[in-house]
Order: structure tokens, then sequence, then C-alpha cells
């Protein structure tokens, strides 16, 4: 259950981190909104999985998720450049988090 909701909690921080770019300083009001509910949301998760997880190992596949997650909406929304380099990159963030996955 833990590694579920530590997933779920990765898929959030991609969710807060994106609400914050669209919030622009937090001056609007309802990126803001889905910022502060989805970061909260995340970072219980976070500690909920933590409970029976390695802290190093939950941290980096949480942070792994939703780095991955950005980026990937960021380059399919076009906010951001796509590269070969970078899809490079991202699949071995993927492989990462797969592997402390499997590690543990």
């Amino acid at each position: 259950m833990s590694w579920v909701v530590l997933v779920v909690s990765g898929v959030l921080e991609a969710v807060w981190a994106t609400a914050m770019g669209k919030s622009e300083g937090f001056s609007r009001l309802w990126p803001s909104l889905v910022f502060a509910i989805a970061m909260v949301s995340s970072m219980a998760g976070l500690a909920y999985a933590m409970r029976d997880l390695p802290i190093g190992t939950a941290y980096a596949v949480w942070v792994g998720i939703g780095a991955v997650l950005t980026v990937v909406y960021a380059m399919v929304s076009g906010q951001e450049p796509t590269s070969l380099s970078k899809a490079v990159f991202v699949v071995m963030i993927i492989g990462g988090v797969v592997g402390l996955k499997v590690a543990h």
C-alpha cells in the first residue's frame, strides 16, 4: 500500500509544480488553490509512505516521478522544447526510480 500511496503522491507533486508555474506568482486563484491542495496531499502521502519505506528510497522515487511527469507535461504541452537528449535523460530517471523499487 505504501508504494501505491507514494506513486500517487509523486503524481501530485507534478500537479503542484505545474500549478505553481501557472499561478503566476500566486496571483491567479485557481492554480494557486490547486497548488495548495496538491502540495499538502502530496506531502501527506510522502509522509505516510515513509512510515514503511526507507526515507532515501521514498524521497528519490517521489521526486523522480514528479520530475519526469512535470518535464513530460511541459514538453507535450509545448511549454518546453523537446529534444532527444531530454528524452534520454527522462528515461534514465525512470530507470533509476524502477531500480530503487526493484532494489527495495
